[in-house]
């Protein structure tokens, strides 16, 4: 299969949706299951756990590799490197600082009301939430899921300083060699990461405070940096292209082990640390994950390399959407759950309102002046040369 590295990848814009739209589903979800989250419905139960994992080891993988791509074709269009950097600080800066001190904020607000740490009104709780004393058991002022803007934003800094470098290894014999193996690329290509799982996880467990989380810098900052050096490599698309039907048969193989290693539940780092086979239970989580992500690279390339009316909407509604969506599930399932309407309609509504808020909301924002860039609205764009 040919691949033209100036021609508009459609499935790479149809993939990006598809990762923020789990995004959207998971964390309705995390307001029913027995994780810690910001409030909970009164139906907490376990019962869609195994659904969540099924995705949770892949779906923000997917997107930080995404976003790897995404640089690759934005920097190669650039004119001005400090303008592209200027242009991500705004674009990503500017919903992460209004998202934190203005969005965000309810989340904070009916997090501690549900857990009766203040009874106030949101007014009252505002001075406390920005200021730097800690008032509650949760952190204020907080990004909460707006994490990934802020670690995106310093990955791309980040990567714009070593450019030059990035630029060479694409095209170098090494990378060539391996990324033109289909077997490499799927077995080879992911041992960094069984290692990170194995040996690095366990010591540094997720935070999402951007300082003290080494271990999930190691996989995003990585998973970012392979997606930026594939962007435009004939050779990894075609290998995707000859192992992407089998890629599923893999990764059932792989949940298979790890059932049978009983690392299942929960995904538990502290069954890998503790056990003498942790690389090899890491190896088969990474490789489960990386398995879903090439059946989804390579069904995307096959069948949504094309244009639509509904791409062009959603590629331009979807970042909105992901800002938005959180404070809105946080309050309708906060004022929800108290009306005792039985999971199925309480989960429903929730999801519905959730869904038509995001909608509404960027239909709202794209007709009021300069307020768009706030929540993550600006010209569409796509996966193209120049991106």
């Amino acid at each position: 299969m040919a691949l033209d590295p100036t021609a508009r990848r459609y499935d790479l814009d149809w993939l990006r949706i598809i990762a923020f739209g789990l995004l959207i589903l998971y964390h309705v979800g995390m307001f029913y299951v027995t994780w810690g989250w910001h409030v909970k419905s009164n139906y907490v139960s376990s019962s869609v756990e195994p659904l969540m994992r099924l995705i949770n080891p892949w779906r923000l993988a997917l997107l930080f590799f995404i976003s790897g791509v995404a640089i690759r074709f934005a920097t190669d269009k650039a004119a001005s490197l400090g303008l592209f950097a200027l242009s991500r600080l705004a674009r990503l800066g500017l919903p992460l600082l209004f998202g934190i001190y203005v969005w965000v904020m309810p989340q904070a607000f009916y997090q501690v009301r549900q857990s009766s740490e203040f009874t106030g009104s949101i007014a009252e709780f505002y001075p406390d939430y920005v200021a730097l004393e800690q008032a509650f058991s949760t952190i204020t002022p907080t990004w909460n899921h707006l994490w990934y803007l802020a670690y995106v934003l310093v990955y791309i800094l980040i990567a714009l300083a070593i450019l030059p470098w990035l630029r060479r290894v694409p095209v170098s014999r090494a990378w060539q060699a391996l990324t033109s193996r289909p077997l490499v690329v799927v077995f080879v290509t992911i041992l960094p990461f069984a290692a990170i799982e194995t040996w690095l996880s366990p010591v540094f467990p997720t935070t999402h405070d951007l300082i003290n989380d080494w271990a999930n810098h190691a996989h995003r900052f990585m998973i970012f940096l392979i997606g930026y050096f594939i962007a435009k490599d004939a050779g990894f698309w075609n290998s995707v292209d000859k192992v992407w039907k089998f890629a599923p048969l893999l990764a059932i193989a792989a949940w298979l082990v790890l059932q049978n290693g009983q690392s299942i539940s929960g995904w538990s780092r502290e069954f890998l640390s503790g056990t003498q086979l942790r690389f090899f239970f890491s190896y088969s989580m990474v490789i489960y994950a990386w398995s879903c992500i090439l059946t989804l690279l390579g069904f995307g390339q096959r069948f949504l390399n094309r244009e639509s009316r509904q791409l062009r909407y959603l590629t331009g509604a979807i970042f909105c959407y992901y800002v938005l969506h959180q404070t809105i599930t946080v309050v309708a399932g906060y004022y929800l759950t108290g009306y005792r309407l039985g999971v199925v309609v309480e989960s429903v509504c929730v999801l519905a309102i959730t869904v038509f808020g995001c909608m509404l909301g960027y239909e709202l924002i794209r007709r009021i002046p300069k307020i768009g860039i706030l929540f993550g609205v600006h010209k569409v764009s796509g996966f193209r040369a120049g991106w």
